[in-house]
């Protein structure tokens, strides 16, 4: 199974255009984080989990050929908001594209895209299937898809677990009952938003001290604010088995 990081970073702590500082004047290309999605390419079917406002371009820049599936974690806009740009797939490809997310993500697309839904069928509005998941295992294609019932917050979202391989971004509270089912993980995607206290995010010191816990043979830190800082320098304060990840890592897990 082909992992790529589509996207690792956050609308958190974004600068603006003039910013003069380290982060927005690095020549390193992997300070340049777009929002935070990942694709997975299981053999049979090739799945994009969220589908955030840079989800066209990071299509375009992995040179992504199909798309079958789109899992959603939650319904945040940094998540959602690229969700019509699976028109061209549908154009190109001649088919629906799964969707797969729960009843309260589905209620929040069906608001924030309603002309998709509509009942009048406008010529070149994105065509999808819907299918509704919970915290029960489901399958696409021939790959099973555990869902990993996370906190946001107040926020109830969902990680993944695909094989070997954990997916888990925008936690903040993850219980004992979830972290029996990752324990022991090949690799593990987890989100450290920056080293200062957050009240919805894992801030670095969490996360590290979590992924301690499941015991990844190899973790990688995701959902990195701007405020982090430099991919090289943070890079050199972690664990010898934890890394940032970056925009075009790719990973291979069974």
């Amino acid at each position: 199974m082909k992992i790529t990081i589509l996207g690792s970073g956050t609308s958190q702590g974004i600068p603006v255009i003039t910013c003069n500082c380290a982060v927005c004047q690095s020549d390193d290309a992997r300070d340049k984080r777009l929002r935070v999605s990942v694709l997975i390419e299981t053999g049979d079917k090739t799945i994009v989990i969220d589908s955030g406002p840079d989800f066209r371009y990071q299509m375009l820049r992995a040179n992504v050929k199909d798309l079958d599936a789109i899992i959603y974690t939650h319904e945040h806009r940094d998540h959602v908001a690229g969700l019509d740009d699976i028109r061209p797939f549908n154009y190109l490809l001649k088919k629906d594209i799964d969707i797969y997310a729960t009843t309260q993500v589905q209620d929040n697309l069906k608001r924030e895209f309603s002309y998709i839904f509509s009942e009048i069928r406008y010529p070149g509005l994105p065509q999808l299937t819907l299918h509704t998941i919970d915290a029960a295992p489901f399958h696409i294609g021939q790959t099973e898809i555990t869902p990993l019932e996370i906190m946001h917050y107040k926020l109830p979202i969902l990680g993944f677990k695909i094989k070997d391989f954990v997916y888990i971004t925008d936690a903040k509270t993850i219980s004992d009952a979830t972290l029996e089912k990752i324990r022991g993980c090949n690799v593990l995607v987890l989100n450290a938003l920056q080293k200062e206290d957050h009240i919805s995010h894992f801030t670095l010191e969490e996360a590290i001290a979590f992924a301690k816990k499941v015991g990844a043979e190899t973790t990688y830190f995701t959902h990195i604010s701007h405020n982090m800082g430099l991919h090289a320098q943070v890079e050199q304060e972690l664990p010898e088995n934890m890394k940032l990840a970056y925009d075009g890592l790719t990973l291979s897990c069974e």
